[in-house]
């Protein structure tokens, strides 16, 4: 079995899986000076965009394509050669669909489809001038386009809401909602879809702490709400989006209303992916492995469930116990060490609270 993988950042966290299903690798990557350029068997730079890794594959005879893309420009090429191959070459791309991508890339877009499908979501309008805010303040102002908290500001006053058009042209408005951040991953293959345990990120705060400042948890407990409740609405959205790989939710939850707001939806690998396996055992990155060679099945994500206590935990330099090989498998470790220098993180788990919290001391 021969994969192509496109892009390097993140191959580091399934090599290991590669090499253990005997899987040829070959990999395509714009910067010749990216990381994990040394670990897959043939590696080959190409200019941006997928014309390249199309040809790579095609040249390579590969039997199936992964994409290891985890921010979003990229993520419509990527679905539009998707599209391309899998009709004309009939090789599997395990990715988000054009439409998938098309709903989800552009958050203005998103909203409405959470609306057409019954979802909730925060009150939101779309501003053109500061003097067209009809929300209560505070407000959350963000761009159509744009991830991991950039260009977000929560605006408390009509200062804040003019000082930020006087950087942009058009705002997305949503209420602020007072609550508790969740995140889920669904895997979804061949019209198969499967909610994985939700993680609990932190509580909302008005100075718009960035998520990656924030201690995370898994599994979610937030008083008053039922996981099960999370999965559903989860499952519901990445039903409806129809399309393959991995989705990552974000929802809120205001215990003061007693409701769950869905807030956005990405078609990529996400923040929360060692949470999410620490958790529960399965690893979203690997299990993209397991659709590209035929051995993803719903049967099979419910023998691999298990059930632990997690913690992430933002650290800066990791200088504590080193984690066994492969470092990146939590089925050989309990805990995990990720991120560039200066920003790493630590992901641990145990079989109760206070073995984790026994766990950490030893970690931190």
């Amino acid at each position: 079995m021969k994969i192509l993988f496109i892009g390097s950042r993140l191959y580091d966290d399934i090599d290991w899986y590669v090499r253990e299903k005997g899987i040829e690798s070959v990999l395509t990557e714009s910067n010749e000076e990216a990381i994990n350029l040394d670990l897959p068997d043939q590696v080959f730079i190409v200019p941006r965009g997928m014309d390249g890794p199309k040809q790579v594959a095609l040249m390579q005879h590969v039997d199936a394509i992964v994409p290891l893309i985890g921010i979003d420009p990229p993520l419509i090429d990527v679905a539009y050669m998707k599209e391309e191959i899998e009709r004309e070459y009939d090789i599997p791309v395990v990715a988000a669909n054009v439409k998938a991508v098309e709903l989800t890339s552009n958050k203005i877009n998103t909203k409405k489809f959470y609306n057409e499908i019954g979802v909730v979501t925060p009150q939101y309008q779309i501003l053109n001038s500061p003097d067209e805010l009809a929300i209560d303040f505070p407000v959350v102002l963000k761009q159509g386009e744009g991830q991991g908290g950039k260009d977000i500001m929560v605006a408390k006053s009509m200062e804040d809401v003019e000082s930020y058009f006087d950087e942009f042209d058009q705002a997305l408005c949503e209420e602020f909602i007072e609550g508790s951040e969740i995140s889920i991953e669904v895997l979804g293959f061949k019209g198969e879809y499967v909610a994985l345990p939700p993680i609990y990120k932190g509580e909302t705060t008005i100075e718009g702490t960035h998520p990656l400042n924030k201690v995370k948890t898994g599994p979610c407990m937030v008083e008053g709400l039922d996981n099960n409740l999370v999965q559903h609405v989860a499952y519901q959205v990445a039903r409806n989006l129809g399309s393959d790989g991995i989705f990552e939710m974000d929802f809120m939850y205001s215990a003061k209303r007693d409701q769950l707001y869905a807030i956005e939806v990405n078609t990529r690998p996400n923040g929360t992916r060692y949470l999410t396996t620490a958790t529960c055992g399965v690893n979203s990155l690997c299990e993209l492995v397991n659709m590209a060679i035929g051995e993803f099945s719903l049967a099979d994500i419910s023998d691999k469930l298990e059930y632990y206590y997690s913690t992430e935990i933002p650290i800066g330099d990791y200088e504590g116990p080193q984690p066994n090989e492969p470092v990146k498998s939590f089925e050989v470790n309990d805990f995990v060490v990720h991120g560039p220098k200066g920003y790493q993180r630590v992901t641990a788990r145990a079989n109760s609270k206070e073995e984790l919290e026994s766990l950490v001391d030893k970690l931190t």
